[in-house]
């Protein structure tokens, strides 16, 4: 029988959370559907210092505390995607890649995603130069100079955060001044390797390989300049105009206006009984941390008064929902134990690890400690070490190119595809586990028409996956792309630690992540679905 929750929650930033929280806290059987990591746009921001309370903190910190205080109320975090709705009843519909799952009421908390401007070289140069995550991908630039372009908080925020790496950041801003808080707006002003021009536009972008130019217009004046970086360098470029609401799903369920935000009433309702919206879903004129709290709070507060009422219509008697103890506090500790347990008891197979060492790279030994650690915590995990030219049979299975690495064996001793150069440490953990997980079985379910385009994959096919373990985005192409190859015996995938294999980062020019490397010839940049990395491979 299926599972009928009081309340789904789609959408897992600091909106969706705080309503996981309270409606917790009111003891509803809530299940919060995340796409991504928890934390929404928060999760990339490198420093919080306006939020009341908490005088300093990262964004990905702070939203994994969010998620911990939801889980201790017990509230539920399923990943995937949602693929439609249906509110037309009292019984909500939530359809997923994965199922359908039914609430008495929905919170929407989708939020939205950065805008691209549009200027000539923006997309041919997304990756090699241009980016839209300062945390992911500032590092690669350090040294170097950096444009920012924007006037928001985001803008004026992450240009004073990317002068840690950068030789000298400057700030294209079309307004005459920032449009942020004064605070916020003067600690860029004042920071010494900052200059702000205003009044000015970026109109062009390129380059070979990587950015080599930008052309600039003053939109007052009409004077253009030109920025031409040194003799064989190239620079940054990071765009921070404002975000595209995601509520394409939603359409024709919800009232929706012209911009593609949901409106709500002050309690957060739409004009559907028992659906509401919260965070940057919403038209609002401030879309901040603590805007996106408030309006999850009204949301979750409303919601369950709303369901309350529905329970009663329907003769539903009120169940009391278990609280959860919170975790106590490696590679891994006595928390991300306890967080893997139930997934390893889970496993039905045995799998193998084959660790292919060298004994000229000093991540041979990190590696070799990580998984003797991670092999004690399921006895369906075994692991083997060899050193590079002691098992050429082994090498051989896994077309063995980049070392030190690891690759999956499954129960019948066959290679699954899936190797991971690097130790996944960060936010790639989730990526490693769900490959044991998929190897093992019972494995992610997919959907008839996602398993259809993997095995229509009928010719070798090698994705090399570079990513930074800092990178809030590489965990979902990398997890999409193991799981094509351990489905489809054809296609392999590869996690490469750009930061620990320098080569791999040089002779592709990556300046962003993750940046996917398809049969070691074509590259592609930024997070994209598996159906368009598998169409992009057949071209």
């Amino acid at each position: 029988m299926k599972e009928l929750y009081d309340l789904i929650i789609i959408g897992s930033g600091s909106a969706g959370m705080t309503a996981g929280i309270y409606a917790g806290r009111s003891k509803l059987n809530t299940l919060i559907i995340e796409r991504d990591l928890p934390g929404g746009q928060i999760k990339i921001t490198s420093e919080v210092e306006n939020y009341p309370g908490i005088l300093h903190t990262s964004g990905a910190e702070l939203s994994m505390t969010m998620k911990k205080q939801a889980e201790n109320f017990g509230v539920k975090f399923h990943t995937t995607v949602v693929e439609g709705v249906d509110f037309s009843k009292e019984i909500k519909k939530v359809k997923t890649v994965d199922g359908e799952y039914e609430a008495l009421a929905v919170i929407i908390a989708t939020g939205a995603v950065p805008r691209k401007i549009g200027f000539p070289g923006e997309e041919e140069f997304r990756g090699r130069g241009i980016g839209y995550c300062a945390t992911c991908d500032g590092e690669f630039f350090a040294g170097k100079d950096v444009f920012v372009i924007g006037a928001g908080f985001a803008a004026a925020e992450e240009s004073v955060f990317l002068t840690r790496y950068a030789k000298k950041v400057t700030v294209i801003a079309r307004e005459p001044e920032f449009t942020c808080s004064k605070s916020i707006a003067e600690k860029a002003l004042a920071h010494p390797k900052i200059e702000v021009k205003f009044n000015t536009e970026i109109i062009e972008a390129g380059g070979d390989k990587v950015l080599r130019y930008a052309k600039f217009v003053n939109n007052k004046t009409g004077e253009t300049w030109r920025y031409d970086a040194p003799d064989g360098d190239t620079f940054g470029i990071f765009v921070f105009a404002g975000y595209v609401p995601q509520s394409a799903e939603y359409s024709g369920q919800v009232r929706i206006d012209e911009y593609g935000y949901i409106p709500t009433d002050e309690n957060m309702r739409t004009n559907i009984d028992g659906v509401y919206a919260a965070g940057d879903i919403r038209p609002k004129l401030l879309r901040q941390l603590v805007t996106a709290v408030s309006d999850g709070a009204i949301a979750a507060t409303n919601a369950e008064k709303y369901i309350a009422k529905v329970k009663e219509k329907l003769g539903i008697k009120k169940e009391e929902t278990e609280t959860y103890s919170a975790y106590t506090e490696s590679f891994f500790d006595d928390e991300m134990r306890a967080q893997l347990s139930p997934v390893l008891e889970k496993l039905e197979n045995q799998v193998e690890i084959v660790a292919i060492l060298d004994r000229s790279n000093p991540l041979s030994e990190e590696m070799k400690a990580f998984l003797n650690e991670f092999s004690s915590l399921s006895n369906k995990i075994t692991t083997s070490f060899f050193q590079k030219g002691e098992n050429i049979q082994k090498e051989k299975e896994m077309n063995l190119g980049i070392s030190p690495t690891m690759g999956i064996f499954t129960s019948n001793g066959k290679y699954s595809g899936v190797q991971f150069h690097g130790v996944p440490g960060g936010h790639e953990i989730n990526s490693f586990i769900l490959a044991i997980y998929n190897a093992a079985g019972p494995g992610q379910k997919i959907n008839n028409e996602t398993l259809e385009k993997i095995l229509s994959v009928k010719q070798k096919t090698n994705f090399k996956i570079g990513v930074s373990l800092s990178c809030t985005l590489c965990p979902d192409v990398v997890s999409a792309l193991q799981l094509a190859a351990i489905k489809n015996p054809l296609i392999e995938a590869e996690m490469i630690d750009v930061n620990k294999f320098p080569e791999f980062k040089n002779k592709y020019s990556i300046l962003s992540v993750p940046a996917v490397v398809i049969n070691d010839e074509k590259i592609f940049f930024g997070k994209r679905s598996l159906e368009e990395l598998l169409t992009l491979s057949e071209k």
